[in-house]
């Protein structure tokens, strides 16, 4: 093994999506797993499916476990990971999956988090222009959002073209497990089975100003957002329609061609042939994006869908891809590009 990488948050649905996706890196040896509240109880009891780290034993957040690692991953409640951070030398990655250091702007932050802002790190979307430069031999990794993930890989290729008004639109479907392992009324089966519910509404969910951020670094132009994300009877999966008025000129061609110059070369978004749409499906325990692209010439707009798994190309998959890209290794290592089905 030339790595061995620690798991902060082990207990927690992100940690365990980690934790698969690691057992089968062939680079990278799993090193220490803690917890919080959880330390102290076998790994096994939180993640059962984990059967080949069924000896081990959930060791407390500190820093003193996480040191001597070559990668730290922190998959921790928002706020947790800056003070861990600063107590890791430069010689260790670490890779943040929370949202703690995702965003540029500290006013955004303190609105939308309500806490003062921990700084900024290069971002872990490699597909967005201009990231994997900033990744190549990076110390610290800022993991996107999974909502920030399918809505930026749906909308930023008609944007970089020209070919669409910054007038952004984004109603994203998505299952349960984005709220985190903790137990939560409204997330309990009775009240979630059969039941589809908006939340966020209205400009307030946290992945507002990430996606905007995101999307402004390929335009000029001031970039407006409506996001509207909607909880799902579902465990995992985002399904992501974002739609976008045409500039003059634009055409189903011109579109169709810009998302083909945008991913021709990717080699984890796919865009399906014309007529295929995607769905979460597709995409269950894969590092994937499924995108697919059409104009609605009736309304003027470029319709495009964006379907991914927000454990895994949402959060652990696209963290594991960054640590490949920041530890020099090809990129794919170590990923899933099959989907589970049925």
């Amino acid at each position: 093994m030339g790595y061995t990488a620690a798991i902060a948050g082990a207990s927690g649905y992100a940690g365990g999506e980690l934790l698969r996706l690691l057992l089968g890196h062939p680079e990278i040896e799993i090193g220490a797993v803690t917890a919080g509240g959880n330390a102290g109880s076998p790994l096994i009891r939180h993640q059962p499916h984990l059967l080949p780290l069924a000896d081990r034993v959930l060791a407390p957040t500190t820093v003193e476990e996480l040191r001597g690692h070559d990668v730290v991953y922190l998959a921790l409640p928002h706020g947790q990971s800056a003070d861990i951070a600063r107590e890791l030398g430069d010689d260790t990655l670490v890779v943040d999956c929370g949202a703690d250091f995702r965003l540029t702007d500290p006013t955004a932050w303190e609105r939308f988090y309500g806490t003062p802002h921990a700084g900024t790190w290069p971002y872990g979307l490699p597909e967005l222009p201009g990231q994997r430069g900033l990744l190549a031999g990076a110390r610290r990794v800022a993991v996107p959002g999974c909502h920030v993930t399918v809505a930026t890989l749906g909308l930023f290729p008609g944007l970089v073209a020209g070919l669409v008004e910054p007038d952004l639109t984004v109603v994203a479907v998505t299952g349960t497990s984005g709220a985190g392992k903790a137990p939560k009324p409204h997330l309990v089966g009775s009240e979630v089975m059969g039941s589809l519910s908006p939340y966020g509404v209205g400009g307030a969910h946290r992945h507002n100003p990430e996606i905007v951020q995101n999307l402004s670094s390929v335009t000029d132009e001031a970039v407006r957002l409506s996001f509207t994300p909607v909880l799902a009877p579902l465990p995992r999966g985002i399904l992501a329609t974002c739609t976008a008025p045409l500039k003059p000129g634009a055409t189903a061609e011109t579109i169709r061609a810009a998302y083909e110059k945008a991913y021709a070369d990717e080699p984890f978004v796919h865009l399906l042939p014309e007529g295929t749409w995607p769905d979460t499906s597709r995409t269950l325990a894969a590092n994937t994006t499924m995108v697919q692209v059409t104009v609605d010439a009736d309304a003027g707009r470029m319709v495009a869908v964006a379907a991914l798994d927000n454990l895994t190309k949402g959060t652990a998959g696209g963290a594991v891809q960054s640590t490949n890209l920041a530890l020099g290794l090809p990129e794919a290592t170590g990923l899933p590009l099959a989907a589970v089905a049925p």
